[in-house]
């Protein structure tokens, strides 16, 4: 039984067929899907996936806080560095983002902010990984 005060809701199924060897298609049911791969030859592995969800769940809110802030996104990339735990389960151990921003108009300062509650607040990702595992970022306003 749980203490929490936190409402639930039902997040719609994901569903993953076996392809062959370690290859899995996952999918929402009626959504593309994508291949899986643990061994990282014919799409990305599943820690490649939580990495890239990390960065993207982040990435989302970013570009709609600048977008509400009338300096929209140009362009984004974020290079995603990780460690692991070297005993089983290989777990993360941490991840630093770092976002490559062009928002005209925008500042480093809102920049930052911008990063900073995406990543700290709004990345639901991000705060279901287990605490110790830390999660940093920087940050390179491009023009």
């Amino acid at each position: 039984m749980s203490t929490t005060s936190s409402a639930t809701v039902a997040h719609g199924p994901i569903e993953v067929d076996w392809v062959r060897g370690r290859e899995f298609d996952a999918q929402r049911p009626g959504a593309p899907k994508i291949r899986i791969d643990g061994d990282a030859r014919s799409g990305p592995s599943p820690f490649d996936v939580l990495l890239a969800a990390l960065a993207t769940c982040t990435a989302i809110d970013i570009v709609t806080i600048l977008e509400k802030q009338r300096t929209p996104v140009m362009t984004l990339h974020i290079t995603v560095k990780a460690e692991r735990v070297t005993t089983t389960p290989r777990r993360l151990a941490a991840a630093s983002m770092h976002f490559a921003i062009a928002a005209p108009g925008t500042t480093a300062a809102k920049a930052a902010r911008a990063v900073e509650l995406a990543a700290m607040k709004y990345c639901s990702v991000r705060s279901s990984l287990m605490p110790d595992a830390p999660v940093t970022w920087t940050i390179a306003l491009e023009s």
